[in-house]
């Protein structure tokens, strides 16, 4: 049981080295790392199943050493499969940040396209360009009534509070 123990011992070291090569790693080799430390990750997990079975054979006086020793490694590579995984999906988020962020640049905001856009469905509607504008200029007028509205409702509440108080 010792030298598969020592073996594995070692590979589970091994892939702590190769999970610092991912942040490292350009993005065509990256998969291929990956890859490699999952084969890794599996071949130790088939390796800890016959050290599993190895330790429960061992002399009673030496089988809870050798199983919670085979605990720890066990634990050890389940920390490292789990960190395996929180890697990809942050590499997997990153990745879809990126297309949508170059999404969204390959997009072009017009306002003069849309205002046209709008103008052509109230074509469709029945709406003349002229009733258009004149709707604009309301708008537009509009908005200097309530300007003025609300400076003259200043006026008038301070004049009423510097009088009346």
């Amino acid at each position: 049981m010792e030298p598969l123990y020592q073996q594995t011992h070692k590979h589970v070291h091994e892939i702590q080295s190769h999970m610092g090569r991912l942040e490292t790693a350009d993005k065509q080799a990256l998969h291929l790392v990956e890859n490699e430390i999952q084969a890794s990750i599996d071949q130790i997990f088939s390796q800890l199943e016959r050290l599993e079975i190895l330790s429960s054979k061992e002399p009673p006086h030496k089988r809870q050493n050798a199983k919670l020793r085979v605990d720890q490694l066990k634990y050890d590579v389940q920390h490292l499969q789990t960190a395996l995984r929180n890697f990809q999906h942050r590499r997997c988020a990153r990745e879809q940040q990126e297309r949508q962020r170059e999404e969204l640049l390959s997009r072009t905001f017009t306002t003069n396209g849309t205002q046209k856009k709008i103008l052509d469905i109230a074509n469709m509607l029945g709406l003349s360009n002229t009733v258009m504008r004149l709707i604009e200029k309301r708008a537009f007028q509009d908005k200097y009534f309530m300007i003025g509205g609300m400076l003259l409702t200043c006026v008038v509440m301070f004049l009423v509070v510097q009088y009346l108080t």
